[in-house]
């Protein structure tokens, strides 16, 4: 998300910058010239990533001299999609202090997680390594077309520092997410668009099968909510259109129904979590409903805002997370709070999931919802990975923040006692942007087709090996969805340590 000022005075997410990697730890993996200039290597993981949990699938190789605006090596918010055994995650690369990232990475695997091809979008900033005409880009999102068998990642370009003029751009494969396409165009009006998220209709029997969404707002107009609809294979993108009551928010994502109705939960302006549904390919967006008023704890010297994120199951209902002070004594920490839905416009109370016990002074928040598609009723299953934070109180550059995964087996009545997938980081070692360290204003996981595993994606931070280079590349964590006979734990399964990784190769 790039900076920008919305109506309650708050300055939504920034931008980043660009790429590196010659040697690094063991955990790195290793880039050739000749990898750098193709943008694509292969990381294969080891036959024990799914025990110790996490594997690194990418890398920043810029530097200062080949990318100057961006803070190297950085690789931040990530978006996952699955279809299949194939997952697709995108992200920054390279973040920029006041807005965006030098690049728009990827990384996909068509195995399940086992193996991974990485590399960078063409035609996205003026210093990336196949350019484009923004200063900075921002903001990736994944999405799969099942019936065209296009895979797309929506993004933003601005074209000049901290944000000005902002663009929502798109990117195609055709190949199964290996290799990807110029940009196409959803919107680009002379505005500042921001906070962009892409969804598509993949249920046969729907009477808009293959049609696809993407929300963003225009936060030159007071971040008015808006949506643009593609009835084909993302190459062609419909105007952008507000909600019958022009709702002002951000944040929104998108979920499409077997019966083909959106719904798009957002955060609204004013303290409330909302959202808004279109029963109609898109054509029109029917006025907003509240879903709940919402209260979040700040996390001192890290950059988060309350962000839903949303899923869908086989029967329909519509599930959304984010970060919430309530159930907390004083609100002094964030839980990770779930409201759910059958149609988009009545929704259930907010209920705590139970990372850890009311009280516990542990703060939860960045949270990327996963709900199994092929799953209902009472047999859904969900799964969550999120940041998390012990000491709420802490200031400074030595706070720190870890990596939590959690899931339930019973449509959320209990949850797995919480497992950590990554050692302590200090924010000192993350990206800076104005707004804070960052490890991105949302990350995410995805369910693979007809298993009970998820893969997640997220960036880690480790100690920097130089004064100038940061060491924040991006991870997936491959886990098996487990059901819990607790509400909460006070005692979380520890972090084990990273997944060997070999060199790549080509």
């Amino acid at each position: 998300m790039f900076t920008h000022t919305d109506t309650q005075g708050k300055a939504p997410p920034s931008f980043s910058k660009r790429h590196q990697a010659l040697q690094r730890p063991a955990r790195r993996i290793l880039l050739t010239g000749a990898a750098l200039i193709a943008g694509l290597t292969t990381a294969a993981a080891p036959a024990h990533a799914a025990q110790t949990g996490i594997t690194q699938i990418s890398a920043d190789p810029y530097t200062a001299a080949d990318a100057p605006s961006g803070e190297h090596a950085t690789e931040v918010e990530p978006d996952t999609f699955a279809h299949g055994s194939t997952l697709v995650t995108a992200f920054q690369v390279g973040r920029v202090f006041n807005g965006g990232a030098t690049d728009i990475g990827f990384a996909t695997s068509t195995n399940g997680g086992v193996s991974w091809r990485h590399g960078f979008l063409p035609g996205t900033s003026i210093q990336a390594m196949r350019p484009g005409p923004f200063f900075s880009v921002s903001d990736a999102s994944v999405a799969y077309n099942a019936r065209d068998r296009v895979w797309i990642i929506s993004w933003l370009g601005a074209h000049s520092s901290g944000g000005g003029i902002v663009d929502v751009m798109a990117s195609r494969s055709v190949d199964g997410g290996l290799t990807w396409t110029a940009p196409v165009t959803i919107a680009a009006t002379g505005v500042f668009y921001d906070k962009n998220w892409t969804t598509c209709d993949n249920t046969p029997f729907s009477r808009f099968y293959g049609h696809c969404y993407t929300e963003f707002d225009n936060a030159s107009g007071g971040d008015l909510e808006l949506m643009s609809a593609s009835p084909g294979d993302g190459l062609g993108w419909g105007p952008a259109t507000s909600t019958a009551d022009s709702v002002h928010g951000l944040g929104g994502q998108p979920v499409v129904q077997p019966d083909g109705h959106v719904v798009v939960p957002f955060e609204a302006l004013g303290g409330t979590i909302g959202s808004f549904t279109s029963l109609d390919g898109g054509a029109t967006w029917n006025a907003s409903v509240q879903i709940s008023t919402r209260s979040s704890h700040r996390v001192p010297g890290l950059r988060t805002s309350p962000l839903p994120s949303a899923e869908v199951n086989r029967d329909g209902t519509v599930y959304v997370v984010w970060q919430d002070n309530r159930f907390e004594p004083g609100g002094t920490a964030n839980d990770i709070v779930l409201s759910s839905s059958a149609d988009g416009t009545t929704w259930s109370p907010v209920s705590r999931i139970p990372l850890d016990p009311v009280g516990s002074n542990v703060d939860h928040f960045i949270p990327g919802l996963a709900v199994d598609r092929t799953s209902s009723g009472r047999h859904t299953l969900l799964a969550l990975t999120y940041y998390f934070d012990s000491d709420p109180s802490c200031t400074g550059s030595t706070c720190e923040i870890q990596v939590g995964f959690s899931s339930s087996l019973d449509n959320g009545q209990t949850w797995s006692t919480p497992h950590v997938l990554s050692a302590p980081m200090q924010l000192g070692w993350l990206a800076p942007t104005s707004q804070g360290a960052m490890v991105g204003d949302y990350i995410s996981t995805s369910f693979l087709a007809g298993q009970q595993r998820v893969i997640g994606a997220f960036a880690i931070g480790a100690a920097p090996a130089s004064s100038t280079l940061l060491d924040e590349p991006m991870f997936a964590g491959l886990e098996k969805v487990r059901g819990g006979g607790n509400r909460a734990s006070s005692d979380p399964v520890r972090f084990t340590g990273l997944a060997s990784i070999p060199p790549a190769t080509f």
